[in-house]
């Protein structure tokens, strides 16, 4: 079978965003989503002779891609960037420069049909980053409640004919087991009474299984706060996300940390005493519309970028 190849999505532009430059040309920096490697590749023609890359990635075939870097600055953890600060831990690295999170599915999940991601592919009803660990999609619909079901759909697919589409499938696994993609996308199709114009059914129960089956939106959440916590003063995070719970995480966590509640005006307190945001948001960008064009996966990608401008509360700088 041929390699299915990937293409970073806003690639020049988030890895723009690590400022890896001047001094920083030696820092430590995390790929949080290794993928096929396109970010990191980049990363790596920035990079000093002293500058270190530390990729992540659950799913064991990205990691083989990655295995096949030799350079010596770069190396591949096979985990969930929720797991940075043990890893950090385990190296011995404090602090960081910089970390790049290019979150959700990569093209070579969705067109591998024995990954079980795609609703359009006939397939083993799998759906994990990672196969070697947990409980693969078809086996937690075979013993979950329908109501367990239901809330996942609605939550993280923000499907309203969640309780339908649970329903449905409760009432199937009773006469056939739920194994193949396509068998659940039938289900789906019968359960949903109005079709999105150009959006297949079970685009939304298909992505409210996988965020859930892989922990996406609890991982991302921990992800971004130990990356804080080990972020180094003016060291840099970009992440992309491509749908709105991602985006709104991301967006959460950002705006937290740039903003401060300041004290009554009429305090007798001098400007320079007052409290000072952790973080500065530096712009959120998208694809252009050549980028899109030319890879319409990219469409609904947002990019967000922040530095760290304090170390008051949390991570620290090396003296």
């Amino acid at each position: 079978m041929p390699e299915l190849t990937h293409d970073s999505v806003l690639l020049k532009e988030a890895v723009d965003a690590l400022a890896i430059e001047g001094e920083r040309v030696n820092g430590v920096f995390i790929d949080g989503t290794f993928g096929r490697g396109g970010h990191s590749r980049l990363i790596l023609e920035r990079l000093g002779e002293k500058g270190r890359l530390i990729a992540f990635d659950k799913d064991p075939e990205a990691v083989s891609v990655a295995e096949k870097i030799t350079d010596p600055r770069f190396e591949i953890v096979h985990a969930s960037f929720a797991d940075l600060g043990e890893v950090l831990e385990e190296k011995g690295i404090e602090m960081i420069d910089g970390i790049l999170l290019d979150l959700g599915i990569s093209s070579p999940q969705v067109e591998d049909a024995a990954r079980g991601f795609s609703f359009r592919l006939e397939g083993p009803l799998d759906m994990r980053m990672d196969s070697t660990r947990g409980l693969s999609a078809a086996e937690w619909l075979a013993v979950e409640t329908e109501e367990k079901i239901a809330e996942v759909i609605h939550q993280y697919g923000e499907e309203r004919f969640a309780f339908q589409i649970a329903k449905a499938i409760v009432a199937c696994r009773t006469i056939k087991p739920i194994d193949s993609t396509k068998q659940l996308a039938e289900i789906v199709a019968g359960a949903v009474k109005t079709f999105e114009k150009g959006k297949n059914p079970a685009t939304r129960t298909f992505q409210a299984i996988r965020i859930f089956i892989n922990r996406e939106l609890e991982e991302l959440e921990i992800g971004l706060q130990t990356a804080w916590q080990h972020l180094r003063l003016n060291g840099r995070m970009s992440v992309i996300s491509f749908h709105s719970l991602e985006d709104r995480i991301v967006k959460k966590f950002f705006t937290g940390k740039a903003t401060v509640e300041m004290p009554d005006r009429r305090l007798p307190i001098r400007a320079i005493d007052l409290p000072q945001p952790e973080m500065k948001l530096l712009g959120k960008q998208k694809p252009s519309k050549a980028e899109v064009s030319k890879n319409a996966r990219s469409r609904s990608a947002i990019l967000r970028i922040a530095t760290r401008v304090s170390c008051e509360n949390g991570g620290h700088d090396e003296d």
